[in-house]
């Protein structure tokens, strides 16, 4: 979908401040709206396309929150200058998320590229914003319930991670780009570097070429430098991956934006009308969806072979997903292209209604027909390309789904060969990243063979099961099915004595897991909390932010609270109080607080401990929310004489 029409719906979003009483109603409406827009396009620039589909699964997670603030205010009369400025700046963040978007969706690629570790930056900046802005809200005023406050510590965990996490940068792109930029490197001429840039930057093909340029017009414009060195650098290297299409027609950087640029014709302009709203190219073969909006035919199937019910324009929802043709329209263009002599770009009889190529459905059928075959090696080469193919995008996960490829992998799953198992719970957790395949893979019986390879593979196996079990336990009746079928021990297990990587997969299902009191008590007694306590003391591993918030979890079950309330333990949570980082200081006052309104005795135990003092720094200089948290917990010692 095209990003100037997808974002055209929410454009507005955010832009004007309200004075009235429903002003926070239309603010959280606004913020759900972002977050829908950027969440109905799946088009980013090869170069940042996984980060910005991690960023967009984030702020779907903060959906929930703002669903139950705007029922909060639906019955509120009012609400402090406090509340309206920390809607206010999660809006700004959300909007910023937003800005950051659109630029990795419509920006120049060659750009894109080229400033890559620039733009991650500005990725790290949002994340920031967002986990300040969340920071902010005043939750215990809000009234927010528990279950949405530990999704949304669920999700500021994962942003805090997203930070620290670096991508293995594409070498082969960086060098490629170096030498082709470099003014003393000879093989900039080399044809073959030159094409496999054009495959690496998708930019191959004369529509591909037809973005790309308008998107460097666009770049021009808003930098108003059409001849910086940058620029310059850009223009060269789009005219030669021009030279290996085949097109030759110099390219203009200072005229105006023409979406038929690349054609012979410059001066043609097509009415807008006959234009797609999804891919703005003529169409070919128009069609109505039941909301009246048209698109071209293998547009629109392909948006709703994706799951999508709604108008890609207008965003409502489709009475029905019956296509009828546009006679009119489609008649209308033909006497146009015929008076303009125009040619119809030719339909690719090679490909589906759904955007594939019948090869490639032939690829994938294949591939799942392999999956059972009575040959070692074809087994298991089958599962390691599935493998690959449901990592790279979200629409090959669910053509394998389609096709039947989550039942035979969940067979294979009970396989005796450690590689293919490895391959196997890999391939399905790939598959698990779309939301429907969460429950084939579930309905299937993946779950106990999932949890035995955890017991018992390899350590990549068992880091990748863990992980399988956290994507699958995002919906709450796998919770259920996973803790039913004592799944929790093994990944306590693992959270005691695997890999950094595997304790942390560990911690991440765990945690998601633990969101459901039943399975809180399982973990209890499957030993969660010495691990998590000994998690506290290996501050080489950096999970200290993610025991604490497990334990606060924790925390609010009796048999939680009975374990964790040890003298011990309180001892290590003012010391982190003390000495920890900005977050773990804010950790540990949450669970201190937690512990503390349900037992004196550890209030007089951390008062001992020299605690007062560090809790009264934390409410000048902590985070928002730790200086809350340390102003509740004060209050609440003030009714105990053991003060100092």
């Amino acid at each position: 979908m095209e990003w100037q029409e997808v974002m055209e719906r929410g454009e507005k979003a955010g832009v004007s401040s309200s004075s009235n009483g429903g002003d926070e109603v239309c603010a959280v409406k606004e913020m759900m709206d972002v977050i829908d827009t950027v969440g109905s396009y799946v088009g980013y620039r090869r170069t940042q396309r996984k980060e910005c589909l991690n960023l967009v699964r984030r702020l779907k997670l903060l959906v929930p929150l703002l669903e139950e603030i705007k029922e909060i205010y639906h019955h509120k009369l009012g609400s402090t200058a406090g509340l309206k400025t920390s809607l206010v700046n999660l809006k700004k963040s959300l909007l910023g998320a937003k800005k950051l978007l659109k630029k990795c969706g419509c920006g120049s690629k060659i750009y894109l590229a080229m400033e890559s570790e620039a733009v991650m930056s500005s990725f790290h900046a949002v994340y920031d914003n967002l986990n300040q802005a969340l920071d902010d809200l005043q939750y215990d005023e809000l009234g927010i319930s528990d279950e949405v406050n530990e999704q949304v510590e669920l999700t500021r965990m994962q942003l805090k991670r997203a930070k620290r996490r670096a991508d293995t940068q594409d070498i082969e792109l960086a060098m490629d780009m170096m030498v082709v930029f470099s003014k003393k490197d000879d093989r900039n001429a080399d044809s073959a570097i030159i094409e496999r840039l054009a495959s690496k930057l998708e930019l191959h093909t004369i529509s591909d070429l037809k973005a790309e340029e308008v998107a460097v017009r666009k770049l021009v414009e808003e930098r108003g430098a059409q001849n910086s060195e940058s620029i310059q650098q850009i223009k060269d290297l789009l005219g030669k991956f021009r030279q290996i299409a085949g097109v030759d027609e110099t390219i203009v950087l200072d005229g105006p934006v023409s979406s038929k640029s690349l054609q012979r014709c410059q001066s043609l302009i097509i009415p807008h009308e006959f234009l797609c709203p999804i891919t703005m190219e003529i169409m070919v073969d128009p069609v109505i969806v039941s909301s009246g909006q048209t698109y071209e035919r293998e547009s629109i199937q392909k948006w709703l072979n994706s799951k999508h019910r709604t108008c890609p324009k207008t965003g409502q929802i489709l009475d029905h997903l019956s296509l009828a043709t546009n006679f009119a329209l489609r008649n209308l263009i033909l006497q146009w292209c015929e008076k303009n002599n125009y040619e119809l770009p030719k339909k690719d009889a090679c490909l589906r209604s759904d955007g594939f190529s019948a090869e490639f459905i032939e690829e994938i059928s294949s591939l799942v027909r392999n999956l059972s075959s009575r040959e070692f090696e074809v087994r298991r080469e089958a599962v390691m390309n599935i493998r690959m193919l449901a990592k790279e995008n979200p629409d090959n996960r669910i053509l394998i789904a389609n096709y039947g490829g989550i039942p035979p992998l969940v067979q294979l799953l009970s396989c005796q060969d450690s590689r293919i198992q490895e391959h196997t719970v890999t391939a399905l957790l790939n598959l698990s990243i779309d939301e429907t395949n969460k429950r084939l893979v579930a309905r299937e019986g993946a779950i106990p063979a999932i949890i035995e390879i955890l017991q018992n593979g390899t350590d990549e196996a068992r880091e990748n099961s863990a992980a399988a079990l956290f994507s699958l336990s995002i919906l709450d009746e796998n919770k259920v099915l996973i803790g039913g079928l004592s799944g929790i021990r093994p990944l306590v297990y693992l959270l005691q004595n695997g890999t950094v990587r595997g304790k942390k997969d560990a911690a991440t299902a765990l945690f998601n897991l633990s969101l459901n009191q039943t399975n809180k008590s399982r973990a209890i007694k499957a030993g969660i909390i010495p691990a998590l306590l000994c998690l506290l003391e290996e501050n080489n591993l950096g999970m200290v932010d993610e025991a604490l918030s497990i334990l606060l979890l924790l925390a609010s079950h009796p048999e939680g609270r009975n374990e964790i309330g040890r003298l011990s333990f309180i001892k290590t949570l003012v010391r982190i109080i003390r000495n920890g980082t900005p977050k773990n200081k804010e950790c540990a006052t949450s669970v201190l607080l937690e512990l503390g309104l349900n037992n004196s005795s550890i209030i007089l135990a951390a008062l001992q401990y020299g605690v007062y003092e560090h809790l009264a720094e934390l409410t000048k200089n902590g985070t928002n929310r730790a200086q809350r948290k340390a102003n509740s917990l004060l209050h609440h010692m003030s009714k105990y004489e053991h003060i100092p």
